[in-house]
This record gives structure tokens, sequence and C-alpha cells, in this order.
């Protein structure tokens, strides 16, 4: 997913304005880029996911685009209609915040499981060419405990197994993981626990990440984040 997905080059964020660099590398605006990926796509990339056309999907593809797009402008129809009934306010109290809520959380669990190690002296490669391999790209994931939040987003703390081995069921994420971590030894980074019901303890690694994790060299197979100096 874009920043967690595919890291800025060095060229593409030097090239970004001022304004862009804030909106997606400064703590917490890129919380709420998840809307404009969608439209858009990452700095660098054109086309859309809600372009048919858009080289993310196959030919074969395109009705289901479609079809996703017509619910979504569905969708905008409600709305309109709900807030003509209920007013502004009353719409921005029950779907606009909750849905800046819903952004914000996924945009974090995403976040975490590709960048910011629990230990603030290691830094996750990214490989490229002939070092990249399935392999390694998962192992370079990290599982997370989100406390009372486990379970309502289907155990996806337990990461690497599921970067992995995709095709195993959300129900076994946490069975497969206990099995996995045997044969991963040393490559399996054990998660932090949540110290309570809340992951406060999260929030370290987040910020710290946010803070030094911007973009990536455009040469070699081997790298690691850099920090903007500009930020």
């Amino acid at each position: 997913m874009y920043l967690a997905d595919y890291p800025d080059r060095g060229p593409c964020c030097s090239l970004q304005d001022p304004l862009g660099r804030l909106g997606r590398l400064k703590f917490p605006w890129p919380l709420f880029a998840f809307p404009f990926y969608l439209w858009a796509r990452s700095p660098g990339k054109t086309g859309s996911h809600y372009d048919p056309n858009c080289d993310l999907f196959q030919p074969s593809e395109r009705r289901m685009v479609l079809t996703s797009d017509a619910f979504m402008l569905g969708m905008v129809g409600i709305l309109a209609a709900c807030t003509a009934k209920l007013g502004v306010l009353a719409m921005f109290n029950l779907y606009f915040m909750p849905y800046c809520i819903n952004v914000i959380w996924l945009d974090v669990v995403t976040y975490l499981h590709h960048h910011g190690s629990d230990n603030p002296a290691e830094k996750l490669p990214w490989y490229r060419g002939e070092e990249w391999s399935y392999l390694r790209g998962g192992l370079t994931t990290l599982d997370r405990d989100y406390g009372i939040f486990n379970k309502i987003h289907h155990d996806i703390g337990t990461h690497a197994v599921h970067h992995l081995f995709p095709q195993i069921p959300h129900y076994h994420l946490e069975e497969a993981t206990e099995a996995a971590k045997k044969v991963m030894g040393p490559y399996y980074r054990e998660p932090v626990k949540s110290p309570g019901p809340i992951p406060t303890h999260l929030w370290e690694p987040l910020v710290r990440s946010f803070n030094s994790d911007h973009y990536v060299a455009d040469t070699g197979d081997i790298i690691y984040y850099q920090k903007d100096a500009r930020l």
C-alpha cells in the first residue's frame, strides 16, 4: 500500500513539491492518504483504482471494476440523500468522522506491518533485482499485537505468515504462526505484547519510523529507508 508497500525513490521524493512531501511523509498527514491513493495511486505512477483501463487490472477484470464503480456512485447518492434529510452536521458526526477513523486505523495497521521495528537499532531492508525473493520479502514484514483489536480485524497482526502463505484463512493465522516460528527460528521477530487492551506501545515505532523512513535510494539491490533532511 502506497508508502507501506512501495516506497518513494530518491529522485521521486526530490521532485515532490513541499506540500506533497508534507502530505506524504510528515506525521500525521499520511494517515489520511488512503482515499487519495485509491484515486491517484503513488507519486510517479499513473492511473486510478477506479479506472478499468489502468495497468493495475487485467482486461478480464474490466467489468468487475465498473461494477465496483457503479456501487461507489450509488453510495455517494445515498450519502447525498442522507445529507439532504439529516443535515450536514449530522452526517459529519455519523459518517465522515467514523470514516476518517477507519482510514487512519487502516493506514496505521498497514504501515506498522512494514515499517518501524520494535528494535530501534534495526532497519528493515528493501530488496530489488536478483536480491529479491518471495521468501525474503515476506520475512521483512512485522507481526504486531493490537490488544483488544486483534480479533476485530481477524488476527492480521500475525502478518509474516500471512505474507508467506496468503492462502491461509484468518481463523488459522495464530495457529499457523506458532507452527511457522519453529521453522523460521531467528528470522521471526516476536512482537512486543500490548501493555493493556489499548496498544499504546505501537505509538513509539510509528512516530519514529515516520520521522526517519522517507525514501530509498534509486540504486542498489539491498537498500534501507533514509530520512529526507527537508522535513
